[in-house]
């Protein structure tokens, strides 16, 4: 504790005093318990089964807390030098001084790659999941008029954000028994061959459960960029803004929208 509290990175905000000695505490009486004479020269054994699943517990919890590798694995190599100075102080022979820490070292640094191993592993689980997150928040299906699904599209398009497309927007148009949907590009910074594919993927699932599909949003940078990459759009209907596709949704549904002339009535 004293080796940690020392140390100018400790994270105060991310975790108190009393946690973190009740996690140090949990952590060495584990040791203890399991540690021996003849294991002390295996850090893979099962007996220490117990010590890594502690150490994979703090670093998973430390990961979501925002701790950072460095962070975390001062916690793990403090207690090497508190047993190496332990060791110092009541080891008087040389060589088992010698003998005792290399093995402590190799002990330590063991788990300390185990630590960091499990800290990745945790911080990856938190990475995807804000990624699917987004992916949810940045991919809404609006319904704008009775039988007409708007989904904009912001960002690059790739094969697990497309798969969440897909499915958000089929499941919206089963919900709401629409016949249009409009698939608005304008975000997307720029279409190769692979986006082109995602999307024609996503016109032709649309087009299975029954509803005409139109593209919106294609700037004159992106329709130079398919007519060079060879992409044949043709049995899409292809708009360059989505006032331009409700409208084309609203001739298609036998739609007519008007403007309502307000006749103000002056009495005297």
């Amino acid at each position: 504790m004293n080796y940690q509290l020392a140390d100018e990175s400790l994270r105060e905000d991310l975790i108190s005093n009393e946690e973190l000695r009740i996690q140090s505490d949990e952590l060495l009486t584990s040791l203890l318990d399991n540690l021996s004479d003849e294991n002390i020269n295996n850090p893979g054994s099962a007996d220490f089964d117990d010590v890594s699943e502690i150490l994979a517990s703090i670093s998973v919890s430390r990961a979501k807390q925002g701790f950072t590798p460095r962070e975390t694995g001062v916690y793990v190599f403090s207690l090497k030098e508190a047993l190496l100075e332990t060791l110092k102080d009541e080891v008087k022979d040389q060589e088992a001084l010698y003998r005792h820490s290399m093995a402590i070292n190799r002990l330590i640094d063991y788990f300390g790659v185990s630590t960091f191993e499990t800290f990745i592993r945790g911080r990856e689980e938190v990475i995807l999941r804000q990624t699917d997150e987004i992916n949810e928040i940045s991919t809404p299906v609006i319904r704008v008029w009775d039988g007409i699904l708007a989904l904009p599209i912001i960002g690059t398009l790739d094969s697990a954000r497309t798969q969440v497309v897909m499915e958000n927007l089929l499941q919206e148009i089963v919900d709401t028994g629409s016949s249009i949907a409009i698939l608005d590009i304008s975000g997307v910074p720029a279409v190769d061959s692979l986006v082109a594919q995602h999307i024609i993927k996503t016109v032709s699932a649309t087009r299975l459960m029954g509803a005409e599909c139109i593209i919106s949003g294609i700037r004159p940078e992106i329709a130079q960029t398919v007519v060079h990459l060879g992409i044949d759009l043709s049995q899409i209907i292809t708009k360059s803004s989505l006032a331009s596709a409700l409208k084309t949704s609203f001739t298609m549904l036998n739609l007519e929208v008007n403007r309502k002339q307000r006749i103000k009535t002056i009495l005297q």
